[in-house]
């Protein structure tokens, strides 16, 4: 019987990348749309990095569905394995530190878009709606309170083909300006190639174990010359919090997210035979012994080799985690951020 694939990615997603005869129904449209899957098939479910995949997957199960599966890693794992045209898709990497982009002769904005209070990928998808409806060589100014729209927007803009004449922090709020693309116009339809030869790991776990193997892996990849980006969401956020108690202002369902999660990678535990602290002690003891590095020692080093290490801001305000809580070092970006780095990538991983 043939499996039926499912994304449920949003549609502004397919524009990167499809998979052809997939059937597609965005996460958020799943319930009311769930009789159009047959509950007899196999379902694997996908998505961008894997998250969407598991909460369409717990939705169908709770619906009766009991040949479910989920695709590992999603879309990002999946072209870096497959071609296109036979050749892989590589664009220019995005500008590093805040991705700021001069705006002193940039072009008036016709068009201005609010979207501040709006979490990734929220401000992407309502640009790329918004820039639907406009005229080539319109310009658009828009406004997010995000800190990882002005990474998400550069790489979202390399993708589309669209143009970024302006990108910056202005107060609080992170404002960039886009020029739509015209047609036949190749020097700003056509991104830039180069070659794919990049690592990306998305850290989603927080055991010691495998945290330690996702930075062994990623000193190994920046010691051979490879650029490397490290993605941290959900638990994987807890490596990157200082030890120390930082004052923030937080509300009541933060302060028991904080205080019920580890602070930093010295609280971390293995994921199997921690025995109450017991077994994270000895390997630990076992480490320094063999003259391993610690987990705190890698995560400089990794520091020190250009790996960039980026904090999802979409899971931060989800777990109350601040950015003053986080260690030196770490930039914050969300979902179009990594994509982007990703596409220059060979290698993606999801630890």
């Amino acid at each position: 019987m043939e499996a039926v694939l499912l994304d449920v990615r949003e549609a502004a997603e397919l524009m990167a990348f499809s998979i052809p005869k997939a059937k597609h129904i965005p996460l958020g449209q799943l319930r009311s749309r769930i009789e159009e899957l047959d509950r007899t098939k196999e379902i694997i479910v996908f998505c961008a990095i894997g998250v969407r995949a598991y909460n369409a997957a717990c939705i169908l199960k709770n619906n009766g569905f009991k040949k479910v599966k989920i695709y590992p890693g999603g879309m990002r794992f999946y072209r870096s394995t497959h071609y296109e045209n036979g050749v892989k898709a590589a664009f220019d990497p995005p500008v590093a530190d805040s991705g700021h982009v001069e705006t002193e002769n940039a072009p008036s904005a016709s068009v201005r878009l609010d979207c501040s209070g709006m979490q990734c990928p929220g401000p992407i998808m309502k640009v790329f709606e918004t820039v639907k409806d406009l005229k080539e060589g319109d310009v658009i100014e828009v406004c997010a309170s995000d800190p990882g729209f002005a990474r998400d927007i550069e790489a979202w803009c390399k993708r589309t083909g669209n143009e970024l004449v302006g990108n910056e922090k202005r107060g609080g709020e992170y404002v960039a300006l886009i020029k739509k693309k015209i047609s036949g116009n190749v020097a700003s339809s056509q991104p830039v190639q180069t070659s794919a030869d990049g690592k990306t790991i998305i850290v989603f776990s927080g055991d010691l174990d495998k945290v330690l193997a996702s930075f062994i892996i990623a000193n190994g990849a920046a010691a051979m010359g490879r650029p490397v980006t490290m993605f941290f969401t959900f638990w994987g956020l807890n490596v990157l919090r200082r030890p120390e108690k930082r004052k923030v202002d937080k509300t009541f369902m933060e302060k028991m997210f904080g205080a019920m999660m580890p602070r930093g990678a010295g609280k971390l535990k293995l994921s199997k035979m921690n025995m109450g602290g017991m077994g994270t002690a000895m390997m630990k003891k076992i480490m320094k012994d063999k003259n391993v590095d610690s987990l705190e020692v890698l995560i400089r080093k990794a520091m020190d080799a250009g790996v960039k290490i980026v904090a999802c801001t979409m899971s931060m305000d989800v777990m109350g985690i601040k950015k003053e809580e986080l260690i030196d070092g770490v930039e914050l970006g969300g979902v179009g951020a990594y994509l982007g780095d990703a596409e220059e990538s060979n290698v993606n991983l999801f630890i």
